[in-house]
């Protein structure tokens, strides 16, 4: 079955431990709807670098991601799908962006 990278844009980090708690529980609770399609649970990410052939910019691009999840579906259009219940998604604070792991 075919792989799935979620690179998620946006978010926030929670301000109080309260609302970590909120947020938390929202994340654990869509990775347990995914059942046994999330593969790899991933994490939040901090500040890019993007690298290129004139240089390293420190701004992390014109769209930094905010973490990653791997999951797998029988197509993109099902990984779209699981991505709709995105907490970041459901609250409105950001996106994922989906994309199929490529065989090599």
């Amino acid at each position: 079955m075919p792989q799935f990278v979620f690179a998620y844009h946006g978010g926030a980090k929670p301000e109080t431990q309260e609302e970590g708690e909120r947020v938390m529980a929202a994340w654990g609770a869509w990775f347990e709807q995914m059942g046994e399609a999330l593969e790899i649970p991933g994490a939040p990410v901090g500040m890019s670098k993007t690298v290129s052939a004139s240089g390293v910019a420190d701004d992390g691009g014109a769209n930094p991601i905010s973490g990653y999840t791997v999951i797998k579906a029988d197509s993109i259009d099902a990984a779209t799908k699981m991505a709709k219940g995105c907490p970041m998604v459901v609250d409105g604070t950001g996106s994922v962006e989906v994309a199929e792991v490529m065989e090599m």
